[in-house]
C-alpha cells in the first residue's frame, strides 16, 4: 500500500491533470487539422470562424468574437484574410457605422458545406461516444466559464 507521500506524488503527475488532457487534445486536433486546412490556405481559427458564420449569417464582429472566445483585435486581421480569399464579406452596418457585419460568400458556404474536417470525427476513435464526449467537454467549458464569471462578480 502506498504511503500518503506516494499517493500525493502520483496525483501530481501531469498525466492525471484534466486540464493537460484537454490542452494536449486541443494541440492534437490542431496537428490533425493542419494538413487538411493547409491545402485550403486556412488556419484552424479561420475555419471555425467560417463554420460559426455558416450557423448565422450577418453577424457582427463582436458577436462572432464572443462565440469564438476571441477579441476583435485578433479577429480583424483574420477576417481581412478570409475576405481577401473570397470566403467572407465584411460590411458596415447601415444602422450603426461602428459595427461591421460578416457574411459568408457562396465560395465560403461551399467550403463549409464540403466539411473538410469530417474525417477527423472517425480519427478520434470515439465512435458512438463522440457526441457524449463533445457534450461533456462543452459542459466542462461552460462550468469553468461560469465559475470564472461568478468569481469576478464577487470581487
Amino acid at each position: 500500500m502506498p504511503s500518503s507521500g506516494e499517493t500525493e506524488s502520483n496525483d501530481k503527475k501531469l498525466s492525471n491533470f484534466l486540464c493537460f488532457a484537454v490542452y494536449s487534445a486541443n494541440l492534437a486536433f490542431g496537428r490533425a487539422y493542419k494538413p487538411i486546412l493547409d491545402k485550403l490556405n486556412l488556419t484552424y481559427t479561420q475555419y471555425i470562424a467560417m463554420v460559426a458564420l455558416s450557423e448565422k449569417d450577418d453577424q457582427t464582429v463582436g458577436a462572432l468574437g464572443e462565440k469564438l472566445f476571441l477579441e476583435s483585435n485578433t479577429l480583424t486581421p483574420m477576417l481581412k484574410k478570409l475576405e481577401t480569399l473570397g470566403y467572407i464579406q465584411r460590411k458596415r452596418d447601415p444602422a450603426d457605422e461602428r459595427q461591421v457585419r460578416l457574411s459568408l460568400t457562396p465560395a465560403g458556404r461551399d467550403l463549409v458545406a464540403a466539411d473538410p474536417g469530417a474525417p477527423l470525427v472517425e480519427a478520434t476513435g470515439l465512435g458512438e461516444d463522440f457526441p457524449v464526449v463533445q457534450k461533456s467537454v462543452v459542459r466542462l467549458r461552460n462550468n469553468l466559464l461560469k465559475t470564472t464569471q461568478d468569481n469576478a462578480a464577487k470581487r
